[in-house]
């Protein structure tokens, strides 16, 4: 990942406003900060949420609250808790999505 050009900036998260993505199951809410082909986000699912995709972009995400199970296609599986991360690219076979049975709230940079 290649940070484009951008001043010094300051994100109040508190000040961003929240958009609601359904899953498949339960929703998840996003706080986002984006420049160019930069996105940053605070991501909150709520308890019982599944993801209704699997994903192909590159993350690195960092797991602040709850509890993260991620799901890659070749069928391996994890859970992340907070203090937890994984960084996955935009390239090769690592589709994966997510799911969380108590809720989670997550940094994400992609």
């Amino acid at each position: 990942m290649k940070l484009p050009a951008l001043p010094f900036t300051i994100t109040d998260w508190n000040q961003v406003p929240v958009t609601r993505h359904p899953g498949e199951s339960g929703e998840a809410l996003w706080r986002t900060f984006g420049t160019g082909e930069l996105r940053v986000r605070i991501v909150e699912y709520s308890p019982g949420y599944t993801a209704d995709h699997w994903c192909d972009r590159g993350h690195v995400l960092y797991v602040l609250e709850g509890e993260l199970h991620t799901e890659l296609k070749d069928g391996r599986s994890f859970v992340l808790t907070p203090g937890m991360s994984y960084q996955v690219s935009d390239f090769g076979d690592a589709a994966h999505r997510s799911s969380t049975p108590v809720g989670a709230k997550l940094f994400v940079v992609d």
